[in-house]
Order: structure tokens, then C-alpha cells, then sequence
């Protein structure tokens, strides 16, 4: 049972190799396909023409072995017409005849013979017709041939004749001896053993002959196809260093047939998308140099402002208190824009790839702790308290500190924004070679698509929406970076009514490389609902008030006003 079951899988094996080979190889399905077609069409033709002479063959004998037999009834017809079958000699002239055509026989077995050699045989009838005396072998021939005879007509018939163990097949033919006092039959006995013999070499003719015809279109076939097929490889590998970088990567023409237009085609493919990349990448510097510069140029007077609101921030309590109030929202937009200036220049870095990863081994535990208490804070005014699901032994891994630390600081901010003030639940998990956190709320969710579209720059899901922490719309851009510079990823999941949860996933090893389903933790949270999603809610945001004193706007109502409108533009 072992060895069938070795046979099977061996079989398995190699099937599905055959399958694999057959679906990547164009020149393989040619080449098959062609010996198949080739095969049925050589196995036809053989078939009709060894038909076609195995009939010629025989009908010639036939005819020649007929005639023939004629012709020995007409030489022995003279000693034959007055015997009588009840006298003594009866016997003696019949062995007499069969003498002489056997003697006959073997003059024509020479090479100028028509039907060959054969073997004669006398039947007669006694008187009272009720049984037959023979001379020769008569048990040979065929009662079907004999009741043919009996009817006065030259009869044929092939027959095989087993004679102590040797079958051999004879054309057997018969006619009846005219002008004879009794019934009187002649069966001459023709061996087709050279016909067989000529048969058997057509057969194998054939059969050779169509292996080395097919041996031949082979071959012709994988040249002719690997001419053709050659090209396509060289266009698919320079396609495959094209797209792997190799911008320079180009095809060789040669000549000015359709090959040669494929090669010219993808060279000018190749030309267009080349000047394409370089445009967008001097354009994606120039971009990144004018952010980077921009930021830089916007420090100098930024430090001179927050100077300024620094000191006036430090003096509020001798301000009134419209004053006082319009220097705290000063210093808080301070704060903002110098967030909005340093996720710039982080973005712009991350962008022209010369960030690094300065990873070590550490207890992730204790650095999730410290992302929650660095933002518990907002989060209790907000009224989501955060739940911790930690594992109790170390979960080591590594990773760079501070960037999976800003990492889940950017998503507890989020949850806490969209919370809808419930709680905020964080898990970490881990296995042999990759550790997962899960940052979970139970506020608006996402709609379909929107999970795609949170790590877009600047997008927010409902603009209307304030924000608690005061993000600057770049944190989950960052994170994605951040979650890529480690060889992982970052991935969001939400339904309307449901919440979300987003799924930070990466390699506790430097050296590993992730699959795209390997996490310990499920990106959909085990406690959302099956059900039909609810519909989904528009919040409309309500105008701030405006105070006036003497008939004009109050300054610190209207700079309040004017931070709202900044925070729901975006």
C-alpha cells in the first residue's frame, strides 16, 4: 500500500509540474498541441493505406488464385471425366492427378508465378451421396466453402489452418470438376504467408515511418516556434528589468519583420515612460525642496511670533479678559502650526527616502503604556477611556522606538477624535515572527472605501467634525511611512455605526519579511455586528456664537470663530 501510495503522489508531482510547465510555456502547447493533431492525422493515414494495400494484396491473389484454379480444373478435367468412383482405381487416378498438380504447384511457386505455390485437393461424392472420400487435405477446407462449391460456382475463402500447434492462413479455393460421372471437386490451397510477410513490413514501414515524421515535425515545430517565441522572452525579461528600475533597459531590432515592430514599439514604450518617470521625479523633488524649504524659511519668523505670544501668554492675567482669551487661542495655533511644520519636514524626508531606521530590541509593552498615558489626558475630557489588553510575558521586538511610539500615539488621537466618547481599546499580540497592535473605537466608523482613503494626506471623513487633539491631518500619512520603514504595515478597517480599528502589524525581526495575511491579530474586531449596516447619519456643525460689545464684534469672539472655521475646513 506504501509503494501505490508513493506511486500516486509521485504521479500527483509530476502532473502538476506538467500543468505548471504547460500554462507558463507557449513553446511547450505548441509543440504538444501540434505532435497530438500530427499523431491522430499520421495514425489515419497509416490505418487507410495499410487497408488500402492489405485489400489490393488480397484481391490480386484472389483473382490469380481463382484463374489458376480454373486452369488445374481444365489439365485434370481429361484424366478425370470417365472415372468411376466405384471402381478399384478409383483412388490411384485421383493421387494420380493430385500428383501432377502438385508437381504443378511447385513449378509455380517459382519468383514469375502469378498466386504462388499451393496445395491440392480431390473431393467426390459416392453413390449414394451421402458422405464424401477425399483425397489430400480436406479437413481444411471450410464447410461454407464446401456448400458453396456444391452449388456448381468457383468459390473462395481465407481460412486458417492450425496444424499441430502452426497456424497458417491459406486462400482456399474451390470449383467443381464438370463432365464427371459423379460429383467431383478440385480446392486449391494458397498460403498468404507472403502476403502477410508484405503486410507486416507495410505495417512496420508505416509505423517507423510515421515516429520519424513525427520526431520530424517536432523538431521543425520547437524551431519554428522558438523563433517566434524567442523574441517574446527577450521583450518579457527586458519588460521584467524595466519594471524592476532598470529605466535604461532597451530590445535589439533586428530586421523589419513583425518582431522587429515589437522591439521597435517597446523601445519607444520604454523611451515615453523613461521621460514620464524622470519628469515626475524632478517634479516630485522640486515639490519636496519647496516643502522643506518652505518650512525652513517659515521657522525664523514662527520663533520671533512664538516669542512674542510667549511673552503675552505669560502676562494674560493682566489682560481683560477678551485679551487674555485671544492670546491662549494664539498660542494654541502656535502650537498647531509648529505640529503642521515638523510633519512636513518629516513627510518631505520620508519622501526623498533618507530616513533611517534606528531599530533595537525592546519590551513593546512598556511603549504602548507610555503612547496611552501620553495622550489619557485628552482622552478622559474627550469621555474615552482606554482599555489595555497586553499579554503578560515580553513582547520583544525590533523596532524603532520613537516611530512606533508616534505611531500609536496618531491612532489612539484618531480614535479619540471619532470615539463619539466611548471607550478606546488597545491590544497587543504577537507569534514566532510577527506582533501586532490594535487600536479599536466604537464611535462613527468608515464608510465603504473610506478605509483605503483615511492615510491620504490632509482627507478627513466628516470636515465638520472638531478635532480633540489637534491634529494636522499628516499623522496617519506618517504612520503608514513609518509602518513601511519597518517592513510591515498599517491597515484600517470600518463599518458605519460600527467603529474602527486599525492594525499596526510588523516583523519582530529586522530580517523577516511579512506576508500579506500574517498577523497575530485579526483586522476585523471579533465583536462587529454581521448585520445590515445602519444608515448612515449626517451631523450638521451648529455656528459659533458671536458676541459684540458697542454695536461691534468682539476681537477674541471672532478670532475663536475664525479658528473654528480653519479646524472644519480641515
Amino acid at each position: 500500500m506504501r509503494s501505490v501510495g508513493r506511486a500516486v503522489a509521485f504521479c500527483r508531482k509530476r502532473s502538476a509540474a506538467f500543468g505548471e510547465l504547460w500554462r507558463r510555456s507557449l513553446q511547450i502547447r505548441v509543440v504538444v498541441s501540434t505532435l497530438a493533431l500530427s499523431s491522430a492525422v499520421v495514425f489515419v493515414l497509416g490505418m487507410v493505406l495499410q487497408s488500402q494495400i492489405s485489400d489490393r494484396l488480397l484481391a490480386t491473389k484472389t483473382e490469380a488464385a481463382v484463374a489458376q484454379t480454373m486452369a488445374a480444373v481444365k489439365s485434370v478435367e481429361p484424366a478425370l471425366t470417365s472415372i468411376n468412383p466405384v471402381s478399384d482405381d478409383v483412388q490411384l487416378r485421383l493421387a494420380s492427378a493430385l500428383s501432377e498438380l502438385t508437381n504443378s504447384s511447385d513449378q509455380q511457386g517459382t519468383a514469375d508465378s502469378v498466386a504462388g505455390a499451393f496445395e491440392p485437393v480431390f473431393a467426390y461424392d459416392e453413390r449414394d451421396l451421402s458422405s464424401w472420400k477425399a483425397v489430400g487435405p480436406y479437413s481444411d477446407v471450410p464447410a461454407g466453402l464446401r456448400a458453396g462449391v456444391q452449388k456448381g460456382s468457383p468459390t473462395s475463402q481465407i481460412h486458417t489452418v492450425d496444424r499441430n500447434g502452426d497456424r497458417t492462413t491459406f486462400l482456399i479455393v474451390g470449383a467443381p470438376v464438370p463432365n464427371t460421372l459423379q460429383p467431383l471437386q478440385v480446392y486449391l490451397l494458397f498460403p498468404l504467408t507472403t502476403e502477410q510477410n508484405t503486410i507486416n513490413l507495410v505495417q512496420s514501414t508505416l509505423v517507423v515511418g510515421g515516429l520519424v515524421l513525427l520526431l520530424l515535425l517536432a523538431g521543425i515545430t520547437n524551431l519554428v516556434t522558438r523563433q517566434v517565441v524567442r523574441p517574446v522572452r527577450r521583450a518579457a525579461e527586458a519588460a521584467e528589468r524595466f519594471a524592476e528600475g532598470e529605466l535604461d533597459e532597451r530590445m535589439v531590432v533586428i530586421g523589419e519583420d513583425d518582431v522587429a515592430r515589437l522591439a521597435e514599439s517597446y523601445n519607444q514604450m520604454a523611451e515615453s515612460i523613461q521621460r514620464q518617470i524622470r519628469q515626475l521625479e524632478e517634479f516630485g523633488q522640486l515639490q519636496r525642496r519647496f516643502t522643506s524649504d518652505v518650512s525652513h524659511e517659515l521657522r525664523t519668523p514662527l520663533t520671533t511670533v512664538r516669542m512674542a505670544a510667549d511673552v503675552l501668554h505669560a502676562s494674560r492675567a493682566q489682560f481683560p479678559g477678551g485679551l487674555a482669551r485671544s492670546t491662549e487661542l494664539l498660542v494654541d495655533e502656535l502650537d498647531r502650526f509648529e505640529a503642521l511644520l515638523a510633519d512636513l519636514l518629516e513627510i518631505s524626508r520620508l519622501d526623498a527616502g533618507v530616513e533611517e531606521l534606528a531599530a533595537e530590541a525592546i519590551d513593546v509593552r512598556a511603549m504602548v503604556e507610555r503612547a496611552v498615558e501620553s495622550v489619557r489626558v485628552i482622552a478622559d475630557n474627550a469621555g474615552s477611556p482606554i482599555e489595555l489588553d497586553l499579554p503578560e510575558h515580553e513582547a520583544t521586538a525590533e523596532v524603532d522606538a520613537r516611530r512606533v511610539e508616534r505611531i500609536l500615539r496618531n491612532l489612539l488621537a484618531n480614535a479619540v477624535d471619532h470615539g463619539e466618547g466611548r471607550p478606546v481599546v488597545v491590544r497587543l499580540a504577537y507569534d514566532e515572527h510577527a506582533l501586532a497592535i490594535s487600536v479599536r473605537d466604537y464611535g462613527v466608523g468608515l464608510r465603504p472605501g473610506e478605509a483605503e482613503l483615511v492615510f491620504n494626506r490632509f482627507w478627513r471623513a466628516d470636515p465638520s467634525r472638531n478635532r480633540h487633539t489637534g491634529g494636522t491631518g499628516l499623522g496617519l500619512a506618517i504612520s503608514v511611512e513609518d509602518a513601511r520603514l519597518h517592513g510591515g504595515r498599517l491597515e484600517a478597517w470600518g463599518e458605519r455605526g460600527e467603529g474602527a480599528q486599525f492594525r499596526l502589524t510588523i516583523p519582530r525581526e529586522q530580517d523577516v519579511e511579512l506576508g500579506e495575511k500574517d498577523s497575530p491579530l485579526p483586522l476585523r474586531p471579533e465583536d462587529a455586528s454581521s448585520e445590515q449596516v445602519p444608515e448612515e447619519v449626517t451631523v450638521t456643525p451648529q455656528p459659533a456664537e458671536v458676541s459684540t460689545v458697542d454695536g461691534e464684534v468682539d476681537a477674541p469672539a471672532k478670532l475663536e470663530r475664525h479658528t473654528q472655521e480653519r479646524e472644519e475646513v480641515r
